[in-house]
């Protein structure tokens, strides 16, 4: 199964009060629309995330979505209502992708495990959306605010997102709200009016939507319990770790070592970019996290990290350093490549890795050696590099 995610952020949230727009609002110090979107990005059937934002906020979108280290995201401009943010971002599905998963910019608390049940309900009905039965009591008011009659909720349900619809039904609902002037307020609804009903899967009483101040609230209290349950490291001044990779030379690829492409008539094979030494640095910072290896978080089975600069994977990994509350206090890193010489290169990776890693250029320490023509290394065969990694604790 292949699914676009649209994740429709294009209002301006004027229940929010006057100022940046809801979707750009921190949350935990991160952006709500950030929140969402690394949702998306943990779920491997999701091949592509599309997000609408207001035109005035593309370029800050993008360098958001860069510096969180985020992949397979395209930012495009939105409207002024939902719909018109869902059908900016319809126009630029993959047509491989069979279906479509829209989802609110400002419910920054969708796990991924919810996503992937409406998917998978999505795969076998054709639609499917996510629903919390209704708790309180419904009453139906009059004008003059006296009660007209108590609503039997029994068969109620409070719409969420995401909605999961086929493509080719999706955009043929949408043709039909523009034949009828139709304004919905979600998928179903434009659904309706071809006559297709949506499944429903049931959702999270946490997957709320951040519309007014009091919300952002009850998210970070929502957030902070998450954390205590996920149980966050320890508090200790300093972390260590060790990490290792070693990678094949073969012809017709580039070698890219510390995010810059070195000028050798082989290069490295692998599912990304295979740079040898920002995968090592990588698994040592995630084995100072106590976080498993490069391959747990970006496994060669995934597409859509085939071909990707391992300098993005390297921007989540220290994203999550931030997360959890520390900070790189150095590195030292050693390649092990018969050839060629890679001194004169080191200069330019320290720069790009240090800008990646937020820190100074003198944090990160490069180093070369050979083996002497001994084993695979020696033989010219692969390259190897060994990381070494300490995370301090952030000031409190």
């Amino acid at each position: 199964m292949k699914a676009a995610a649209i994740i429709p952020a294009g209002g301006i949230g004027k229940r929010m009060g006057p100022g940046t727009p809801k979707q750009f609002t921190c949350l935990a110090g991160i952006p709500l629309l950030i929140h969402t979107v690394r949702a998306f990005a943990q779920v491997a059937e999701i091949s592509a995330i599309i997000v609408a934002v207001p035109i005035d906020y593309l370029q800050h979108t993008d360098q958001l979505v860069e510096q969180y280290g985020l992949h397979k995201v395209k930012v495009v401009a939105g409207g002024q209502l939902r719909q018109d943010s869902v059908q900016a971002g319809l126009a630029h599905v993959p047509l491989e992708c069979d279906f479509v998963a829209v989802h609110d910019g400002a419910r920054p608390l969708i796990s991924p495990e919810l996503i992937r049940a409406c998917l998978e309900a999505a795969q076998k009905t054709g639609t499917a959306m996510a629903a919390i039965p209704v708790k309180d009591t419904l009453k139906e008011v009059a004008a003059d605010q006296t009660i007209v009659r108590t609503i039997d909720r029994k068969t109620l349900w409070q719409a969420q997102t995401p909605q999961v619809v086929r493509t080719d039904t999706l955009k043929k609902a949408f043709m039909a709200a523009t034949e009828k002037s139709f304004i919905g307020t979600d998928e179903a609804s434009f659904l309706e009016l071809i006559n297709v009903r949506m499944s429903v899967v049931e959702g999270s009483e946490q997957n709320i939507k951040i519309t007014r101040p009091d919300d952002l609230l009850i998210a970070e209290a929502i957030l902070m319990k998450k954390e205590q349950r996920n149980a966050p490291l320890p508090a200790q001044p300093f972390r260590i770790g060790h990490g290792y990779d070693a990678h094949r030379l073969v012809a017709d690829r580039p070698l890219i070592l510390g995010g810059i492409e070195i000028p050798h008539p082989t290069g490295l094979a692998g599912h990304s970019d295979a740079d040898v030494l920002t995968h090592a640095f990588c698994d040592a910072i995630l084995g100072a996290l106590g976080a498993g290896d490069i391959g747990i978080h970006f496994p060669d089975t995934d597409p859509s990290y085939k071909n990707i600069s391992s300098l993005k994977l390297l921007a989540r990994v220290i994203t999550a350093v931030y997360e959890q509350g520390y900070t790189l206090a150095n590195a030292d890193i050693t390649v092990v490549a018969q050839a060629p010489k890679l001194a004169p290169h080191f200069p330019a990776m320290q720069e790009k890795l240090a800008a990646v890693c937020r820190t100074e250029q003198s944090a990160i320490n490069l180093k070369g050696t050979t083996t002497e023509k001994m084993g695979f290394t020696g033989r010219k065969e692969g390259i190897a590099a060994h990381a070494v990694v300490l995370l301090q604790r952030q000031a409190d």
